[in-house]
């Protein structure tokens, strides 16, 4: 290194420590600042000091107010005067539910809804109580993020301290913004309605806002807790719901964590249980949006479902403007949604296609009519059982029918079993050919049933769906939309079993097997074997699935059991003529016949695998003579 590098260095080094000396704080300086570092370590350790419980005074002594003032300037400028104060509770009601709202954000903390109990989970009979509450689990947002001037960043509305302004049943929360601005949130709300008329008003925007602020984001947090004791059919039945304009409404999926981003326009949201909502929805429409669910799996967690909605709320570039909402916060009651706003009842999980079309248009309102006179759920099941078996009786008839045929030609089926019993593919051909001169099908009584269970799949999903059901007893039960404990199992069992016995499936269960019995005794199961035991097992697995299920589709299945064991009595032995069908058969049989395209390729197949048989038969034989 030469002279002249060596003196610059030395010049740079002495310019540095000249620097550091006229900007090193002074002694007061470094105090204050020690003192505002023990200041905020006592806040970050007490976080709660400064957040007044309902009804009192934050306790402020901890934190000298010029250090709370210096810290909300530094990050949020002259806007820092809107995050301080303390939390109180007001409330608004009608004979409906009781809305509490919070100044801290100025957003609904809870409502509790007056005409509905949540059942505790006990041993006592009946169940312990209390009032089904919406919105009140503590982690839950309900937030602006307010692109502010004058502020660090973006701003939650969460964080602002509102002025609360009540009248009659309406409330308002106000707020002031940067450079004149204002944020007022009003709700109201009216006598026998579940609907709450919100309203965003915006003053001041073009000072408050960042200059081409074109919307904000509406950040809706909602952990849904457990309300039903089934929390099986909760956890399913649980999701974000939300309709773009003019198109069918659409939901994240029920049984996984999933997320639906739309750039569409939205005409509400909405976040449901099996049986309650709570539902936004816009007076013109929506931005798009961003909307998750997510599944709570924590062992003893009360939570069972986060749902975010994340909203693009619009603005239309005015000054001063009025943003108008709806809130629906109450039960999946079908006409009160539908009645409330467009396709809103198309939350409740009836299912979709052909199943939901059956369960909201004709089994809903059949079961409401029958409701109407009657008044008792569990009867109300039971007719309706009648009626939807005397609509299919036709079709139970042909299944019958048919078995009675099957019955008829089964001494003539035993014949050919003995004279080909060695020959199982003979007597294949031979059987088909016995049903083919007699005009009998083997699947005639398969397929009415197979007709029938649309029906069925559509009742499989109305009852754990329907709000009719949820705490309606009946007999030994005492909620149809879940499971019924009578029978209580004193050691634990896996989830899909549960620690109880269902009565109702149970009977079920017994009477599936009897009808089977009774119903398949003179079919001839030559051919399958395994099928004959595999129709009494069927009833025995299925016992594990519906015996967590809602009670409600259990009754019907056992009283639908007894309906049809009743049919089959009466018309086998009253209505249908076995001897009309002796005579049906015989003059079957005289008839000249034509053989199928179909038939006839596969009695060919046949009988070329009956060769191919044989050939190796014979091939096998050559061999051992070897």
């Amino acid at each position: 290194m030469d002279k002249n590098s060596i003196i610059g260095l030395l010049l740079i080094f002495g310019i540095l420590m000249v620097w550091q000396q006229m900007t090193a704080p002074s002694e007061a300086q470094l105090k204050e600042q020690q003192r505002l570092q023990d200041s905020i370590a006592m806040v970050e350790a007490r976080p709660d000091s400064v957040v007044a419980m309902p009804g009192t005074q934050a306790n402020q002594s901890l934190v000298p107010d010029s250090v709370r003032t210096q810290q909300l300037q530094s990050q949020y400028g002259e806007f820092a005067s809107a995050m301080t104060g303390s939390e109180a509770m007001e409330s608004i009601e009608n004979e409906l539910f009781k809305i509490t709202f919070t100044n801290k954000g100025g957003k609904i903390k809870q409502i509790e809804l007056k005409q509905f109990k949540k059942n505790l989970d006990d041993d006592k009979t009946p169940h312990e109580q209390v009032p089904v509450l919406l919105l009140e689990d503590e982690k839950n947002k309900f937030e602006y993020i307010l692109p502010l001037n004058g502020a660090a960043g973006q701003v939650s509305s969460e964080s602002l301290f509102f002025t609360a302004n009540g009248s009659g049943n309406s409330m308002s929360y106000t707020s002031q913004l940067p450079n004149g601005g204002s944020m007022e949130q009003v709700y109201s709300i009216k006598p026998g309605s579940y609907g709450i008329d919100y309203k965003v008003k915006f003053k001041g925007v073009s000072g408050a806002f960042v200059p081409g602020t074109e919307q904000v984001k509406l950040n809706w947090v909602n952990y849904l807790d457990k309300i039903e004791i089934n929390d099986n059919f909760e956890k399913y039945y649980t999701s974000v719901y939300y309709k773009v304009v003019e198109e069918t409404p659409d939901y994240c999926s029920c049984r996984s964590n999933d997320e639906e981003i739309t750039s569409e326009r939205l005409k509400w949201v909405s976040h449901a249980n099996q049986f309650f909502n709570t539902s936004l929805i816009a007076s013109s429409s929506f931005k798009g949006g961003k909307l998750t669910t997510e599944l709570i799996e924590e062992e003893g967690s009360e939570d069972l479902k986060k749902l975010t909605s994340k909203i693009n709320v619009p603005l239309d570039g005015s000054n001063d403007q009025t943003i108008a909402m709806q809130f629906f916060a109450g039960p999946n009651d079908f006409n009160v949604l539908k009645a409330f706003s467009p396709d809103l009842e198309n939350i409740i999980p009836y299912g979709w296609s052909i199943f939901g079309t059956i369960n909201r248009w004709i089994i809903r309102p059949s079961f409401e009519f029958l409701n109407k006179y009657i008044g008792k759920k569990g009867i109300v099941i039971i007719i309706l059982t009648f009626l939807i078996k005397m609509l299919v009786f036709p079709l139970t008839y042909k299944m019958l029918y048919s078995q009675q045929k099957m019955a008829a030609l089964k001494p003539r089926l035993t014949k050919l079993k003995d004279k080909y019993k060695d020959d199982q593919q003979q007597y294949s051909m031979e059987q088909m050919k016995l049903y083919r001169e007699y005009g009998v099908s083997p699947l005639g009584g398969c397929m009415p049933m197979i007709l029938q269970m649309p029906i069925w799949y559509a009742l499989f999903r109305f009852f754990p769906a329907s709000l009719d059901f949820r705490q309606a007893g009946f007999l030994w039960a005492d909620d149809l939309s879940s499971f019924d404990d009578l029978i209580k199992i004193p050691f634990d069992m896996p989830d899909i079993v549960g620690n109880h016995l269902s009565l109702f499936t149970l009977l079920w269960a017994v009477t599936t097997i009897i009808y089977t019995y009774y119903n398949t005794k003179h079919m001839e199961m030559g051919a399958n074997p395994a099928m004959k035991y595999m129709q009494y097992a069927m009833p025995l697995m299925f016992l594990v699935f519906f015996n967590n299920y809602a009670s409600g589709l259990t009754c019907y299945m056992f009283f639908s059991n007894l309906f049809n064991i009743g049919q089959t009595l009466i018309t086998k032995n009253f209505i249908i003529d076995k001897k009309k069908i002796e005579d049906e058969l015989t003059n079957y049989k005289k008839k000249p016949k034509k053989k199928g395209k179909f038939q006839e390729k596969l009695e060919n197949v046949m009988k070329e695998q009956q060769k191919l048989n044989e050939q190796r038969q014979k091939d096998v034989q050559k061999k051992k003579k070897k």
